[in-house]
């Protein structure tokens, strides 16, 4: 039996049937899994590694990442807490503005970047070799996110 969209329904069972945004969530976080995987032999998170991404133009404060890296304060203060412990970050003072801190990487924050940067997570090589899906992921994530994360 077919749906109005011409999926199969009778095997609740059989992927090919399910909706688009239910195969989507489910690769997301088959894709989450393997790549946090990936990440933990660098002693790193998934949230760190946004962030030392983020600061790859420079220091920045706890605010301009969490923007940048579209979570909460509060979420940022515990990834940079956890980054800071590793010895991937460092907090300094604004040399502009003594009261505000900001973040940089340090030399094995850049190490640990670019190690990862450089290696194609081996369960994604070949998969997403076509720029389309690419530019498809891109316009998801834009639309999603609208305006709650504009600066």
């Amino acid at each position: 039996m077919a749906d109005k969209r011409g999926l199969t329904t009778d095997d609740p069972d059989d992927m090919a049937g399910w909706p688009t945004g239910r195969l989507l969530v489910t690769a997301a976080r088959l894709a989450e899994h393997a790549f946090s995987a990936h990440l933990a032999a660098h002693d790193i998170t998934p949230a760190g590694l946004s962030v030392l991404h983020a600061l790859g133009d420079g220091p920045h404060s706890q605010h301009q990442l969490a923007a940048r890296c579209r979570v909460e304060a509060q979420t940022m203060s515990r990834t940079l807490d956890r980054l800071e412990r590793s010895g991937f970050v460092v907090r300094l003072r604004d040399e502009s503005d003594r009261r505000r801190l900001l973040v940089e990487r340090s030399p094995s924050g850049s190490r640990v970047y670019a190690d990862i940067d450089r290696a194609e997570l081996p369960a994604f090589a070949g998969l997403f070799d076509d720029g389309a899906f690419r530019k498809h992921l891109l316009s998801i994530i834009d639309r999603l996110a609208g305006a709650r994360w504009q600066d």
